[in-house]
């Protein structure tokens, strides 16, 4: 079955966080992925290290993009962009730290990159049912 790629821009605000987990795991729920719970809770992670962490030096909230996309015989495959401050040390970070290591956890693959113009590209893939 192949689907359209979901692409989603949001600003970098809390209340977007429910939405576009929502929406993710809709696609997810929608396309096959076998587990839409593990999908919807890595992304809301993915995203609120982007509100919480992206733009913290930014005088108003940037954007973070989201693309879902299923791929025909291996899974959905899921990024967290942001064009903030990339993934640089906070003395003063309000998290705990166990954002990112729960997404390794849930997702079947995971990676963290620097964009080449700045920001944060965090890549999750999930299995299909």
């Amino acid at each position: 079955m192949t689907s359209q790629t979901l692409v989603r821009r949001l600003r970098a605000q809390p209340d977007q966080i429910r939405l576009i987990r929502d929406e993710v795991k809709a696609y997810a729920m929608k396309n096959g992925a076998a587990d839409p719970n593990a999908v919807a809770l890595a992304v809301s992670e993915a995203v609120t290290n982007a509100v919480v962490h992206a733009y913290v030096d930014a005088p108003e909230p940037g954007e973070i993009e989201v693309v879902a996309q299923m791929i025909p015989g291996d899974g959905l495959e899921v990024f967290v962009c942001d064009d903030g401050r990339g993934m640089l040390p906070r003395h003063d970070s309000p998290g705990v730290g166990l954002g990112l290591p729960l997404v390794a956890t849930l997702a079947e693959s995971f990676e963290v990159q620097v964009r080449s113009g700045g920001g944060t590209q965090v890549r999750m893939a999930f299995q299909a049912a």
